[in-house]
């Protein structure tokens, strides 16, 4: 199998390719900084909905780098983490308090074995996925020196030209449509606590969260907390009520050490992107990862063919890797499992045709890929918390009320 695989370039250097609108965008920001600002390795990090950092651009990147920051040190990337929140440009030192570089292992462990000794980031709204934030890191050797202030405000120009070109590359992909109500919408998509339940990174993240979701993220913090085992990881996903009954679905992701947020375990609750926004990303969105981008395209294809039931067999056959290798990758590295995927979709389409009022439960059920109305019921249910004709209720009440 691994020969095969590295024949194919999962272990390799192979970057599965987007559609060629989509590949200018990233590429001609790097050439056009590197006029201004040179530097020795650019990347583009971005956080993901599976709890963690994920560098995602460009595909040039230095291969040994990429392989020691998805092993390890993404926990140690507090410059990601400090840019992110103070949404600013920081220099290396600036986001350890101006600590010795010395001290620091991101440095002394990751950097400087790379020959890579000056660091900037500035902060990007949504590299990869709309409400997960990341940045823009320059690096220099020594012999291109330290960044200066005025190339300080220059990376802060660039990347807010970056974020504009990605969110108009991000609007100009076709979407699937879908339902306009009851939507799971909230600025900050990512809660993450320390040992004491205090939040993190942004302190007033929850301030406008409804009051019975809000106390369920607590809820299951305090339990996730109380009970870190010896695993260096533990993940889940987990469904969350609001106030009306709605499941919001998280992905439950804690550390027992996380460097790049201080000591001790800490609990990020990761909201799920709905399936129009996974079925949107391109192979061209993750490049610097041959094996993470190799495995977009099985979102598009799920999303297309869900109606008709695909088998694991059958999806992992368009990636070319075996069901239990894609099984086990997709979920680790996308955070969803594919037959949850595949039901959020069939849940994302009931209901558009719920609020569209235009079918029989019986037909939507037929329609989305149930066995029967019960089926669909039953597992509508288990998603959403609520039975089709009470959601399509909720949804009637809350369109009305919008538009009186």
């Amino acid at each position: 199998m691994d020969k095969l695989l590295d024949e194919r370039g999962l272990h390799g250097k192979h970057t599965a390719k987007g559609p060629r609108s989509d590949a200018p965008v990233f590429r001609t920001t790097l050439e056009e900084i590197r006029r201004e600002l040179p530097y020795t390795e650019a990347l583009v990090i971005t956080t993901f909905p599976r709890g963690s950092l994920q560098i995602a651009q460009p595909p040039t990147i230095n291969e040994a780098l990429l392989k020691a920051y998805t092993k390890d040190f993404h926990l140690e990337d507090r410059l990601t983490w400090q840019v992110i929140v103070k949404q600013e440009v920081l220099r290396l030192g600036g986001a350890w308090d101006n600590q010795i570089l010395a001290s620091i292992r991101f440095y002394t462990d990751f950097l400087k074995p790379a020959g890579l000794a000056f660091g900037i980031a500035a902060p990007l709204a949504g590299p990869v996925l709309d409400g997960y934030p990341g940045a823009l890191h320059l690096y220099r050797n020594a012999e291109l020196g330290d960044f200066s202030e005025a190339n300080r405000r220059a990376l802060g120009r660039f990347a807010g030209r970056l974020d504009e070109s990605i969110r108009q590359l991000h609007a100009s992909r076709p979407s699937p449509p879908c339902n306009s109500v009851l939507r799971h919408v909230s600025p900050i998509r990512q809660f993450v606590f320390n040992r004491n339940l205090e939040l993190q990174l942004w302190p007033h993240s929850m301030d406008n969260i409804d009051g019975r979701l809000r106390e369920g993220i607590l809820a299951e913090a305090r339990q996730r907390l109380a009970h870190v085992n010896g695993r260096a990881t533990n993940s889940d996903r987990v469904p969350l009520a609001d106030s009306r009954g709605d499941l919001w679905n998280f992905r439950v992701v804690v550390y027992r050490r996380y460097p790049a947020l201080g000591d001790g375990p800490f609990v990020f609750f990761c909201q799920q992107p709905e399936c129009m926004q996974w079925g949107a990303l391109r192979a061209s969105d993750l490049q610097a990862d041959a094996e993470m981008a190799r495995l977009i395209p099985a979102l598009k294809y799920m999303q297309e063919h869900f109606r008709a039931g695909p088998t694991l067999v059958s999806v992992s056959k368009t990636v070319a890797l075996s069901p239990f290798h894609f099984h086990r990758r997709f979920t680790e590295l996308l955070g969803i499992t594919p037959k949850h995927f595949l039901l959020d979709c069939q849940i994302e389409e009931a209901k558009r045709m719920l609020v569209s009022g235009e079918k029989a439960l019986a037909d939507i059920a037929r329609v989305c890929g149930f066995a029967h109305q019960s089926h669909f019921t039953s597992r509508f249910k288990q998603a959403t918390g609520l039975t089709p004709t009470r959601w399509r209720k909720l949804a009637n009440e809350s369109q009305h009320a919008s538009t009186n």
